[in-house]
């Protein structure tokens, strides 16, 4: 996100110490401490619960198409499973 270093570093905590004076910066810098912590665990627990969500929806899509899959319409007639070998003559109802 940002790009700062050593030396960036530095000269803000330099400049921190001329405006604010040694009396206050350190609670000026433990404030800033606690709020980049903060907006850091409200951003994880969004990036969490987004994942989690997302997680979620796609396991619904395929709970859908597993259920799709697997309806059977009642009054279809089961499809026979193997298929007549080539020396043997399919049955007719005649034969019966």
């Amino acid at each position: 996100m940002f790009d700062v270093g050593f030396w960036e570093l530095l000269l803000i905590g330099a400049l921190g110490l001329m405006v604010l004076g040694p009396e206050r910066l350190p609670k000026v810098a433990r404030r800033l401490g606690r709020w980049t912590g903060q907006a850091k665990a409200m951003a994880r627990s969004l990036r969490t619960q987004l994942e989690s969500e997302m997680e979620l929806s796609e396991l619904k899509k395929q709970a859908e198409v597993f259920k799709e899959s697997m309806k059977v319409d009642p009054a279809a007639k089961p499809e026979a499973t193997k298929a007549p070998a080539a020396d043997e003559k399919p049955k007719s109802s005649a034969e019966d």
